[in-house]
């Protein structure tokens, strides 16, 4: 959500005004690189007071050089330089500079060292060598160095990048998408993978897995945390979820369909919600818009979803689905007037879901169609998943 379910906070504290004081912040991100950069500005677009500790003078980002599956990151490429890979680490800093300093609720500290790292309540102190503090109530650690571990004297089994496998509904639960380090497969962060047991509002990345998405992902989840005042345990995967999409980060790694496209946040949806599965060929996974919706692929998927389905499904034996048979399906399942949404759909077709084909309900429908009138009438997304992404209702 562009707006966010998190609401614009206070304006930036200058590190300047550290001196002798104790400051409070949502969020603290602690780290230098990607992962850092990603937590960071993802927490404070979210609308939660952040800031991001350094001990080194200048960010070290390592950002995507596949794809990338995020519109967050593009727009810090672009910024820093233009779009392409960072090089010059110089020139970088100044041009991260100039790109963080427009971000609102975000603090970036250079140089800083720390005499102590302690619980205060539920979150979190950091006492400064200048006589300062921090007391952030969630503390991302996205430090590379391994010196905050040993300032916190824990050992922590940082989250790791999972394969996409269907045989497996865990993949509902991901909050990032993209590529594994030195690996050819297309992975997934699951939200379960930050929570660590008996460690709340404490979320660890992992240091040998660098990337702006895997950040994002930890600042959303920290920013919940922090805005809503719970612990990192009681995290609404939905709500997270749903604001990374709203903030362009693929949660599902689609590598035909970037957030560029005009249907990308509902095939993103339709995509998590397991309705329609990409193809997994040579690690990529093709979600394929323009292919026709077999009604094999999609019938278990939606009775799962919707208990209507059943019956629709008994009703209704054809091989594909058309455009009329789909709103038919949206109706009944989702207990609509066909005539009344029929219309408002031919009214929309080219308008509000910018489709470039002609409105014929008789001709078979694509997958780009199908996931634009489901997510926008009877969205399948708002079911209740548990931790192995299992429907509960």
């Amino acid at each position: 959500m562009k707006s966010g379910f998190f609401i614009a906070l206070a304006a930036v504290i200058l590190a300047g005004n550290l001196q002798a004081q104790t400051v409070k912040t949502g969020v603290l991100v602690v780290g230098s690189g990607s992962n850092a950069l990603g937590a960071g500005i993802q927490a404070a677009k979210s609308g939660v007071k952040t800031i991001i500790l350094m001990t080194e003078a200048g960010f070290s980002p390592a950002l995507s050089s596949k794809s990338i599956v995020s519109g967050i990151e593009r727009d810090f490429l672009k910024a820093i330089n233009n779009g392409k890979q960072v090089s010059a680490q110089e020139n970088t800093n100044d041009l991260i500079k100039l790109f963080t300093d427009t971000i609102k609720n975000l603090t970036i500290i250079k140089s800083a060292s720390w005499t102590k790292f302690k619980r205060s309540g539920g979150g979190w102190v950091v006492d400064l060598t200048n006589k300062s503090s921090i007391k952030a109530k969630v503390l991302v650690d996205a430090d590379h160095s391994g010196k905050l571990k040993q300032a916190l004297e824990i050992e922590v089994k940082a989250p790791t990048w999972q394969e996409l496998d269907y045989s497996n509904t865990i993949y509902k639960t991901s909050i990032a998408a993209g590529f594994e380090a030195g690996s050819t497969n297309v992975n997934f962060l699951s939200l379960y993978q930050f929570l660590i047991p008996e460690r709340d509002n404490y979320l660890a990345l992992n240091p040998e897995q660098e990337s702006f998405s895997g950040g994002q992902a930890a600042g959303a989840t920290a920013a919940y945390a922090a805005f809503f005042d719970r612990k990192t345990s009681d995290s609404n995967l939905k709500n997270i979820q749903g604001e990374l999409i709203n903030f362009r980060l693929s949660v599902m790694p689609f590598s035909d369909v970037n957030d560029l496209d005009s249907n990308w946040k509902a095939m993103q949806f339709m995509g998590l919600s397991g309705i329609l599965k990409a193809e997994l060929v040579n690690g990529t996974a093709l979600f394929h818009p323009e292919k026709v919706v077999a009604v094999a692929e999609i019938t278990q998927p939606l009775k799962d979803h919707f208990y209507k389905a059943q019956i629709w499904f008994d009703d209704n034996k054809g091989k594909e689905m058309t455009i009329g048979s789909t709103i038919d399906l949206v109706c009944y399942t989702g207990g609509k007037s066909p005539a009344t949404t029929k219309a408002q759909i031919m009214k929309y077709w080219k308008t509000k879901f910018k489709f470039s084909s002609e409105f014929n309900e008789k001709r078979v429908i694509n997958r780009r169609e199908f996931s634009m009138l489901f997510y926008s009438y009877n969205n399948p997304f708002n079911v209740i998943v548990d931790k192995t992404g299992r429907i509960t209702r």
